[in-house]
Protein backbone atom coordinates (compact mmCIF):
# COMPACT_ATOMS: atom_id res chain seq x y z
CA UNK A 1 0.00 0.00 0.00
CA UNK A 2 1.82 3.11 -0.59
CA UNK A 3 0.59 6.38 0.88
CA UNK A 4 0.31 9.73 0.18
CA UNK A 5 3.26 12.14 0.79
CA UNK A 6 0.91 14.53 3.08
CA UNK A 7 0.43 11.47 5.51
CA UNK A 8 3.81 10.91 6.25
CA UNK A 9 3.92 14.02 8.15
CA UNK A 10 2.72 11.73 11.09
CA UNK A 11 5.44 10.22 11.83
CA UNK A 12 6.64 9.81 15.55
CA UNK A 13 11.05 10.23 14.72
CA UNK A 14 11.35 11.63 11.40
CA UNK A 15 14.44 11.17 9.44
CA UNK A 16 16.97 14.16 8.64
CA UNK A 17 18.76 13.46 5.41
CA UNK A 18 18.05 16.38 3.15
CA UNK A 19 21.55 18.23 3.21
CA UNK A 20 21.75 17.85 7.01
CA UNK A 21 19.00 19.55 7.43
CA UNK A 22 16.92 18.76 11.15
CA UNK A 23 13.27 19.11 11.68
CA UNK A 24 10.17 16.55 12.44
CA UNK A 25 9.57 15.51 9.48
CA UNK A 26 11.28 13.87 6.89
CA UNK A 27 12.58 16.25 5.04
CA UNK A 28 15.00 14.60 2.57
CA UNK A 29 16.20 15.12 -0.68
CA UNK A 30 15.51 13.07 -3.51
CA UNK A 31 15.72 9.34 -2.72
CA UNK A 32 16.46 6.06 -4.82
CA UNK A 33 14.10 3.82 -4.12
CA UNK A 34 11.23 4.54 -1.56
CA UNK A 35 8.07 2.77 -1.02
CA UNK A 36 5.60 3.37 2.20
CA UNK A 37 3.43 0.90 4.26
CA UNK A 38 0.89 1.09 6.69
CA UNK A 39 1.47 -2.09 9.18
CA UNK A 40 1.39 -2.57 12.95
CA UNK A 41 -0.88 0.66 13.25
CA UNK A 42 1.88 3.04 12.02
CA UNK A 43 3.28 4.40 8.52
CA UNK A 44 6.13 1.76 7.83
CA UNK A 45 8.66 3.65 5.35
CA UNK A 46 11.83 2.14 3.87
CA UNK A 47 14.59 3.75 1.66
CA UNK A 48 17.43 2.03 -0.14
CA UNK A 49 20.24 3.85 -1.84
CA UNK A 50 22.96 2.87 -3.46
CA UNK A 51 21.70 -0.35 -5.10
CA UNK A 52 20.28 -1.14 -8.83
CA UNK A 53 16.69 0.12 -9.40
CA UNK A 54 15.51 -3.16 -9.89
CA UNK A 55 17.94 -4.80 -7.43
CA UNK A 56 16.67 -2.74 -4.31
CA UNK A 57 12.55 -2.64 -5.55
CA UNK A 58 12.46 -6.18 -5.57
CA UNK A 59 13.82 -6.63 -2.35
CA UNK A 60 11.66 -3.93 -0.74
CA UNK A 61 8.85 -5.52 -2.33
CA UNK A 62 9.96 -8.97 -0.94
CA UNK A 63 10.63 -6.81 2.57
CA UNK A 64 6.73 -5.32 2.01
CA UNK A 65 5.28 -9.03 2.15
CA UNK A 66 7.22 -10.00 4.85
CA UNK A 67 6.49 -7.37 6.83
CA UNK A 68 2.51 -7.71 6.06
CA UNK A 69 2.98 -11.46 7.39
CA UNK A 70 4.54 -10.58 10.53
CA UNK A 71 1.50 -8.04 10.60
CA UNK A 72 -1.18 -10.63 10.25
CA UNK A 73 0.78 -13.62 12.15
CA UNK A 74 1.61 -11.68 14.77
CA UNK A 75 -1.56 -9.64 15.78
CA UNK A 76 -3.13 -10.26 19.08
CA UNK A 77 -6.39 -9.75 18.05
CA UNK A 78 -7.11 -10.35 14.62
CA UNK A 79 -7.02 -14.09 12.66
CA UNK A 80 -3.42 -15.00 12.96
CA UNK A 81 -1.09 -17.40 14.02
CA UNK A 82 -0.84 -15.00 17.51
CA UNK A 83 -4.91 -14.93 18.18
CA UNK A 84 -4.79 -18.58 17.99
CA UNK A 85 -1.92 -19.56 20.40
CA UNK A 86 -3.46 -17.28 22.70
CA UNK A 87 -7.45 -19.09 22.95
CA UNK A 88 -4.90 -22.25 23.13
CA UNK A 89 -3.17 -20.49 26.05
CA UNK A 90 -6.46 -19.48 27.64
CA UNK A 91 -7.74 -23.27 27.27
CA UNK A 92 -4.71 -24.88 29.12
CA UNK A 93 -3.10 -25.89 25.68
CA UNK A 94 -0.23 -25.94 23.82
CA UNK A 95 0.01 -24.99 20.23
CA UNK A 96 2.51 -25.64 17.68
CA UNK A 97 3.43 -22.38 15.85
CA UNK A 98 5.56 -20.46 12.97
CA UNK A 99 9.04 -20.97 13.49
CA UNK A 100 9.63 -17.07 13.60
CA UNK A 101 6.92 -16.46 15.76
CA UNK A 102 8.37 -18.93 18.19
CA UNK A 103 11.84 -17.14 18.05
CA UNK A 104 10.59 -13.80 18.62
CA UNK A 105 8.43 -15.53 21.89
CA UNK A 106 11.90 -16.58 22.70
CA UNK A 107 13.46 -13.29 22.41
CA UNK A 108 10.36 -11.68 24.28
CA UNK A 109 10.98 -13.63 26.97
CA UNK A 110 14.48 -13.33 27.73
CA UNK A 111 14.07 -9.20 27.28
CA UNK A 112 11.44 -9.77 29.72
CA UNK A 113 13.42 -11.76 32.43
CA UNK A 114 15.97 -8.86 32.27
CA UNK A 115 14.16 -5.99 32.69
CA UNK A 116 12.45 -7.76 35.96
CA UNK A 117 9.24 -7.91 34.09
CA UNK A 118 8.48 -4.29 33.28
CA UNK A 119 8.44 -5.32 29.83
CA UNK A 120 5.83 -8.21 29.30
CA UNK A 121 4.01 -9.09 26.54
CA UNK A 122 1.79 -11.54 28.42
CA UNK A 123 -0.45 -8.68 29.59
CA UNK A 124 -2.27 -8.83 26.76
CA UNK A 125 -5.55 -8.85 28.94
CA UNK A 126 -4.73 -5.54 30.76
CA UNK A 127 -3.88 -3.96 27.25
CA UNK A 128 -7.60 -5.28 26.19
CA UNK A 129 -8.89 -3.88 29.19
CA UNK A 130 -7.30 -0.34 28.48
CA UNK A 131 -8.89 -0.47 25.13
CA UNK A 132 -5.28 -0.03 23.28
CA UNK A 133 -5.76 -3.69 21.89
CA UNK A 134 -6.93 -1.59 18.62
CA UNK A 135 -5.30 0.61 16.02
CA UNK A 136 -7.18 3.74 16.77
CA UNK A 137 -7.00 5.02 20.69
CA UNK A 138 -9.59 4.39 22.93
CA UNK A 139 -12.45 6.95 24.38
CA UNK A 140 -14.64 6.84 27.52
CA UNK A 141 -13.47 6.52 31.15
CA UNK A 142 -11.05 4.37 32.58
CA UNK A 143 -11.57 0.86 33.25
CA UNK A 144 -12.86 -0.13 36.47
CA UNK A 145 -10.51 -0.98 39.12
CA UNK A 146 -11.66 -3.81 40.56
CA UNK A 147 -11.35 -5.42 36.75
CA UNK A 148 -7.90 -4.52 36.84
CA UNK A 149 -6.81 -5.44 40.24
CA UNK A 150 -8.66 -8.70 39.64
CA UNK A 151 -6.39 -9.38 36.07
CA UNK A 152 -2.99 -8.06 37.85
CA UNK A 153 -4.06 -10.58 40.76
CA UNK A 154 -3.57 -13.32 38.14
CA UNK A 155 -0.13 -12.71 37.79
CA UNK A 156 0.51 -13.14 33.81
CA UNK A 157 4.17 -13.10 33.35
CA UNK A 158 6.53 -14.10 30.02
CA UNK A 159 8.17 -16.15 32.21
CA UNK A 160 4.94 -18.69 32.58
CA UNK A 161 5.60 -19.11 29.42
CA UNK A 162 7.66 -22.95 27.99
CA UNK A 163 8.69 -22.79 24.87
CA UNK A 164 9.99 -26.37 22.86
CA UNK A 165 11.31 -26.24 19.61
CA UNK A 166 7.75 -24.62 17.73
CA UNK A 167 4.84 -25.61 20.41
CA UNK A 168 4.06 -22.92 23.29
CA UNK A 169 2.27 -23.55 26.44
CA UNK A 170 1.68 -21.64 29.58
CA UNK A 171 1.31 -22.63 33.33
CA UNK A 172 -0.82 -19.71 33.68
CA UNK A 173 -3.83 -19.66 31.39
CA UNK A 174 -4.10 -15.72 32.40
CA UNK A 175 -1.35 -15.07 29.95
CA UNK A 176 -2.12 -13.31 26.76
CA UNK A 177 0.25 -12.57 24.25
CA UNK A 178 0.55 -8.99 23.04
CA UNK A 179 3.33 -8.10 21.04
CA UNK A 180 2.79 -4.13 20.63
CA UNK A 181 6.06 -3.42 22.70
CA UNK A 182 8.37 -4.84 20.78
CA UNK A 183 7.34 -6.53 17.07
CA UNK A 184 7.83 -2.83 15.57
CA UNK A 185 11.83 -2.94 16.58
CA UNK A 186 12.06 -6.46 16.10
CA UNK A 187 10.26 -6.40 12.14
CA UNK A 188 12.78 -4.02 11.59
CA UNK A 189 15.74 -6.37 12.46
CA UNK A 190 14.20 -8.62 9.86
CA UNK A 191 13.66 -6.71 7.36
CA UNK A 192 17.30 -5.28 7.62
CA UNK A 193 18.90 -8.75 7.24
CA UNK A 194 16.27 -9.50 4.15
CA UNK A 195 17.71 -6.12 2.92
CA UNK A 196 21.21 -6.52 3.16
CA UNK A 197 20.89 -10.06 2.01
CA UNK A 198 19.14 -9.02 -1.73
CA UNK A 199 22.11 -6.66 -2.35
CA UNK A 200 21.30 -3.29 -0.67
CA UNK A 201 23.47 -2.23 1.87
CA UNK A 202 22.57 1.29 2.39
CA UNK A 203 19.19 1.59 3.75
CA UNK A 204 16.81 2.84 6.29
CA UNK A 205 13.75 2.15 8.00
CA UNK A 206 11.04 3.81 9.62
CA UNK A 207 8.15 2.90 11.57
CA UNK A 208 6.26 5.28 13.83
CA UNK A 209 8.68 5.62 16.72
CA UNK A 210 11.50 3.22 15.30
CA UNK A 211 14.47 3.43 13.23
CA UNK A 212 16.27 1.17 11.69
CA UNK A 213 19.61 1.61 9.71
CA UNK A 214 22.26 -0.79 7.56
CA UNK A 215 25.26 1.12 5.57
CA UNK A 216 25.26 5.31 5.17
CA UNK A 217 23.62 7.86 3.29
CA UNK A 218 25.98 8.75 0.84
CA UNK A 219 29.12 9.94 2.30
CA UNK A 220 27.34 10.53 5.96
CA UNK A 221 25.23 8.77 8.02
CA UNK A 222 22.10 8.39 8.36
CA UNK A 223 20.82 11.35 10.67
CA UNK A 224 17.30 10.68 12.82
CA UNK A 225 15.36 13.39 14.72
CA UNK A 226 14.40 12.46 18.42
CA UNK A 227 10.90 14.72 18.30
CA UNK A 228 10.15 16.88 20.78
CA UNK A 229 7.21 15.41 23.09
CA UNK A 230 5.68 18.75 24.16
CA UNK A 231 5.20 20.68 20.62
CA UNK A 232 6.08 20.14 17.08
CA UNK A 233 10.03 20.03 17.19
CA UNK A 234 12.81 18.39 17.37
CA UNK A 235 14.78 17.98 20.99
CA UNK A 236 18.16 16.83 19.06
CA UNK A 237 19.36 14.48 16.63
CA UNK A 238 21.78 11.56 16.13
CA UNK A 239 23.52 9.86 13.80
CA UNK A 240 23.15 6.36 13.59
CA UNK A 241 25.90 3.93 12.66
CA UNK A 242 25.54 1.11 10.05
CA UNK A 243 23.30 -1.37 11.88
CA UNK A 244 21.75 0.22 14.83
CA UNK A 245 18.22 1.52 15.96
CA UNK A 246 16.66 4.14 17.64
CA UNK A 247 13.18 3.14 19.61
CA UNK A 248 11.30 6.16 21.11
CA UNK A 249 8.46 5.26 23.61
CA UNK A 250 5.49 7.57 24.76
CA UNK A 251 2.67 8.82 26.12
CA UNK A 252 1.93 11.42 23.22
CA UNK A 253 0.81 9.39 20.77
CA UNK A 254 -1.63 6.56 21.57
CA UNK A 255 -3.20 7.55 24.91
CA UNK A 256 -6.93 9.23 26.17
CA UNK A 257 -7.51 11.92 28.40
CA UNK A 258 -10.33 11.57 30.86
CA UNK A 259 -10.91 14.30 33.61
CA UNK A 260 -7.66 15.85 33.15
CA UNK A 261 -5.70 12.69 33.49
CA UNK A 262 -3.61 11.34 30.58
CA UNK A 263 -3.76 7.82 30.25
CA UNK A 264 -0.87 5.98 28.27
CA UNK A 265 -1.01 2.94 26.36
CA UNK A 266 2.04 2.01 28.36
CA UNK A 267 0.80 -0.15 31.00
CA UNK A 268 2.98 -0.97 33.94
CA UNK A 269 2.57 -4.97 35.01
CA UNK A 270 2.75 -4.27 38.25
CA UNK A 271 -0.01 -2.09 38.69
CA UNK A 272 -2.18 -3.04 35.84
CA UNK A 273 -2.23 1.45 35.27
CA UNK A 274 -0.44 3.73 32.36
CA UNK A 275 3.39 4.52 33.24
CA UNK A 276 3.33 8.10 35.00
CA UNK A 277 5.89 10.73 35.20
CA UNK A 278 7.65 10.06 31.95
CA UNK A 279 6.56 11.48 28.64
CA UNK A 280 9.16 10.01 26.28
CA UNK A 281 12.10 7.36 26.55
CA UNK A 282 14.40 6.75 23.65
CA UNK A 283 16.78 4.13 23.34
CA UNK A 284 20.09 3.78 20.83
CA UNK A 285 20.98 0.10 20.11
CA UNK A 286 22.81 -2.28 17.64
CA UNK A 287 19.32 -4.33 18.22
CA UNK A 288 15.93 -2.67 17.43
CA UNK A 289 13.78 -5.76 19.42
CA UNK A 290 16.04 -4.35 22.25
CA UNK A 291 15.58 -0.95 21.83
CA UNK A 292 11.99 -1.16 21.45
CA UNK A 293 11.48 -3.20 24.80
CA UNK A 294 14.00 -1.30 26.49
CA UNK A 295 12.26 1.89 25.61
CA UNK A 296 9.03 0.30 27.20
CA UNK A 297 10.48 -1.18 30.68
CA UNK A 298 12.52 2.43 31.28
CA UNK A 299 9.15 4.21 30.82
CA UNK A 300 7.67 2.25 33.33
CA UNK A 301 10.13 2.29 35.45
CA UNK A 302 10.13 5.84 36.32
CA UNK A 303 12.97 8.75 36.71
CA UNK A 304 14.34 6.71 39.84
CA UNK A 305 14.76 3.41 38.59
CA UNK A 306 15.13 3.05 35.03
CA UNK A 307 19.44 3.37 35.47
CA UNK A 308 19.32 0.03 37.44
CA UNK A 309 16.61 -1.27 34.54
CA UNK A 310 18.65 -0.16 31.49
CA UNK A 311 22.18 -1.72 32.91
CA UNK A 312 20.08 -5.45 33.56
CA UNK A 313 18.80 -4.95 29.79
CA UNK A 314 22.28 -4.07 28.04
CA UNK A 315 21.31 -0.78 26.87
CA UNK A 316 23.98 2.02 27.41
CA UNK A 317 22.88 5.05 25.31
CA UNK A 318 19.09 6.25 26.78
CA UNK A 319 17.33 9.31 26.84
CA UNK A 320 14.65 10.16 29.31
CA UNK A 321 12.14 13.12 29.40
CA UNK A 322 10.10 13.32 32.05
CA UNK A 323 6.47 15.41 32.70
CA UNK A 324 7.92 18.73 34.12
CA UNK A 325 10.48 18.87 31.35
CA UNK A 326 13.61 17.45 32.27
CA UNK A 327 15.64 15.89 29.84
CA UNK A 328 17.96 13.20 31.48
CA UNK A 329 20.55 10.94 29.22
CA UNK A 330 23.47 8.37 29.77
CA UNK A 331 26.73 9.12 29.04
CA UNK A 332 26.70 6.98 25.98
CA UNK A 333 23.58 8.45 24.43
CA UNK A 334 24.77 12.56 25.59
CA UNK A 335 28.15 11.78 23.52
CA UNK A 336 26.03 10.84 20.43
CA UNK A 337 23.40 13.92 20.63
CA UNK A 338 23.57 16.51 17.93
CA UNK A 339 21.84 19.86 19.46
CA UNK A 340 19.19 21.70 17.01
CA UNK A 341 19.68 25.07 16.47
CA UNK A 342 18.75 27.15 19.18
CA UNK A 343 20.32 24.13 21.73
CA UNK A 344 18.58 21.67 23.94
CA UNK A 345 15.03 22.97 25.21
CA UNK A 346 16.27 21.79 28.31
CA UNK A 347 19.59 21.59 30.06
CA UNK A 348 20.52 17.57 29.87
CA UNK A 349 21.46 16.24 33.01
CA UNK A 350 23.82 12.85 32.55
CA UNK A 351 22.80 10.10 34.58
CA UNK A 352 25.28 7.08 35.51
CA UNK A 353 24.14 3.63 34.98
CA UNK A 354 25.37 0.77 37.20
CA UNK A 355 27.75 -1.85 36.35
CA UNK A 356 25.81 -4.71 34.50
CA UNK A 357 24.76 -7.85 36.09
CA UNK A 358 24.56 -11.17 34.84
CA UNK A 359 20.44 -11.60 33.40
CA UNK A 360 18.09 -13.66 35.88
CA UNK A 361 17.98 -17.56 35.26
CA UNK A 362 14.21 -17.61 33.97
CA UNK A 363 14.24 -19.34 30.79
CA UNK A 364 11.86 -22.05 30.01
CA UNK A 365 13.11 -23.74 26.62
Amino acid sequence: MTVPRQALIAAAVALCTAGGAIGATLMRGPAEVRETFYLFGTLVEIEARGAPERVAREAIARVGQRLQAAHKDWHAWRPGELESLNAALAAGESRKVEAGLAALLREGRALSCASGGLFDPAIGRLIEAWGFHADVPPDGAPPPAAAIAALVARHPRMTDLTITGDEVRSDNPAVQLDLGAFAKGAALDLAAEDLRAAGVQDAVLNAGGGVKVIGRHGARPWRVAIRDPFQWGVVAAVSLRPGEALHTSGNYERYFDEGGVRFSHIIDPRSGRPMQGIVSVSVLDPSGARADAAATALAVAGPVEWPQVAAAMGVRAVLMITDDGSILATQAMHERLEPVPGGFPAPVRIVALPEATPPPACSNG
